[in-house]
């Protein structure tokens, strides 16, 4: 009799440990965070971003709801703009400029897999991840034709890739600016007429230095 309140005082402590460990082993064979789409995350910080961003888009004088967008980034500057235009016909206009939050490499264009260079070049944005593990990321189009011709000639074939615009302040070749400055981007990126817009990734920014 003893030996069986024993054996059901420990099941009752087990199941009662178990209980209490549920997130915790739930979370180890499963992933806790829930999957986003791009059109969850325009939701959860549209009305933020929009607000925040309201005085930058009144100082171009460019509607908010109708607009073209590029990405400038400089590395020696280590600066990311955003730049806006009404149309193709149009100037582009300077919306805001974001700091990057951590650099990787040196100045010089990316030549393969695993030397941690930010590329230079004229790309594209290729797509949006709403689940990136750097809270979201925007992806760019290198390698692009000219990296591959460029390869070719001197016989290079592992260029790498997955190169991204995201947030935090890590990096082996992205351009990291952050949590709250990827939000504003990538929410622009959802609204922008043009939704494989420009990135231009240059060494420093030529239109300021000799």
């Amino acid at each position: 009799m003893k030996l069986k309140l024993i054996y059901i005082l420990l099941t009752a402590i087990l199941f009662l440990v178990l209980y209490l460990m549920k997130s915790q082993i739930i979370s180890l064979f499963f992933s806790s965070k829930e999957k986003q789409s791009v059109e969850s995350i325009a939701k959860k910080y549209g009305s933020k971003v929009e607000i925040s961003l309201k005085n930058a888009f009144e100082k171009t004088n460019i509607d908010s709801t109708g607009f073209e967008m590029a990405i400038l980034a400089f590395k020696k500057e280590q600066i990311l703009e955003v730049v806006v235009r009404k149309n193709e016909t149009e100037n582009w206009k300077l919306l805001k400029k974001y700091p990057f939050t951590a650099f990787s490499g040196k100045i010089g264009p990316k030549l393969k897999n695993g030397d941690k260079q930010v590329p230079e070049g004229i790309y594209q944005m290729e797509y949006l991840n709403p689940n990136s593990k750097y809270h979201l990321s925007i992806k760019v189009s290198y390698p692009n034709a000219f990296d591959k011709g460029k390869a070719k000639q001197d016989g290079r074939t592992d260029l790498g890739g997955d190169i991204m615009i995201h947030g935090k302040r890590v990096t082996i070749g992205c351009i990291p600016v952050g949590d709250n400055n990827i939000e504003e981007i990538f929410i622009l990126a959802t609204k922008t007429k043009n939704k494989h817009f420009p990135i231009i990734i240059a060494p420093h920014d030529f239109r300021t230095n000799k």
